[in-house]
């Protein structure tokens, strides 16, 4: 018994999910909680991305074959000729950070929405603007004056400082 990794197709998560959870298997699908702002700003929404898109964790208990041909699924992630096992510490570590069924991504030091930054690299190197948002997968939201307006762009954190 192990859990390994299955990549299915784009957007089609809980097709996977339904179907493997049909076959017998466990499934195990980190999600997180967003809050984003309407198109025009009036309304916070509130959406559940998967920590992993295109990809669910799955306990095998007696053959995986079954797994690799069930609709939704691309492949399994293979270490050789049997699944690559994911360690029972990692499905831990990941489950030690829900709240509520929701994974909880630490906090980025040093930032906080509305703090002036300095982007370092790219196309906008130089350009001073506002973090608006952080984001899951070490990626921020920063306001930026561009195009005679405020422009949201989504960076990289490392490719922004904070300026005094």
């Amino acid at each position: 018994m192990y859990w390994c990794c299955a990549q299915v197709e784009p957007r089609r998560e809980r097709l996977a999910s339904h179907c493997l959870g049909l076959a017998g298997y466990e499934i195990y699908q980190p999600l997180l909680r967003e809050q984003h702002r309407s198109r025009h700003g009036h309304r916070k929404i509130t959406v559940t991305p998967p920590l992993f898109p295109g990809y669910l964790f799955l306990w095998v208990v007696r053959s995986w074959w079954d797994a690799r041909w069930s609709p939704g699924v691309i492949r399994l992630i293979m270490d050789g000729l049997q699944p690559a096992h994911v360690p029972d510490a990692v499905i831990s570590e990941i489950r030690s950070r829900e709240r509520n069924g929701f994974v909880e991504l630490a906090k980025l030091r040093g930032l906080a929405p509305g703090m002036r930054v300095k982007v370092l690299q790219g196309p906008l190197q130089d350009q001073i603007g506002l973090l608006d948002a952080l984001r899951p997968h070490e990626r921020v939201l920063v306001l930026l004056r561009l195009l005679g307006g405020q422009q949201r762009v989504e960076l990289a954190r490392n490719a922004i400082e904070a300026v005094e």
